[in-house]
């Protein structure tokens, strides 16, 4: 009978440390660098001057005149969007590759969504979110299927915004029907 309940015990602890490791790991893996091969190579990010290494990075924290609430928010000028959960809390946020034009700041509603499509630029196209259409242009996530951004063509007036798959599936869970989409400056 000894055995039998140190055995339980260790199958318990290795259990429990199986846990604590995956929880770990999730964690490192969501506050990862968006480009880890950037943050590897020696002098990425790192000038050599010491007042560059006194600026603070860039914030990720959900703009203040985003509204409340369940909804997506697009910040034009840092290219970033956040998944913003009913408690207030940033779910995710990530960095994003606008297109040629860019949405009036406002507050839209998701409109329409398509697992997979061609996209305005010839590339396949994964987790289709759309919330405005102006005239013939069309805004909305996405990210390519072969992992590529898109490269903006003033001449060609587009207005999809681009993310990485793993942040477009999020987006994809998300934002459905409905939800709210609000885009800031």
């Amino acid at each position: 009978m000894a055995r039998n309940s140190s055995g339980t015990i260790v199958a318990g602890l290795t259990a429990g440390a199986i846990v604590v490791v995956g929880v770990l790991a999730y964690h490192a893996s969501a506050n990862a660098p968006i480009n880890p091969n950037q943050a590897a190579r020696p002098g990425a990010s790192d000038s050599g001057h010491p007042e560059d290494k006194a600026k603070k990075p860039a914030s990720t924290a959900i703009p203040t005149s985003s509204g409340t609430g369940r909804r997506v928010v697009y910040a034009l000028g840092s290219k970033r969007v956040w998944l913003v959960g009913a408690n207030e809390q940033t779910i995710r946020t990530y960095q994003v590759f606008p297109s040629s034009v860019s949405p009036a700041p406002n507050t839209y509603r998701v409109t329409s969504r398509s697992a997979s499509v061609t996209g305005s630029d010839g590339v396949s196209i994964e987790h289709v979110v759309l919330f405005h259409t102006e005239g013939d242009i069309v805004f909305g996530f996405s990210a390519a299927v072969d992992g590529s951004t898109p490269n903006p063509n003033a001449a060609k007036r587009t207005g999809g915004i681009r993310e990485r798959r793993a942040d477009g599936s999020a987006m994809w869970t998300f934002a459905s029907l409905g939800t709210e989409v609000v885009v800031v400056r």
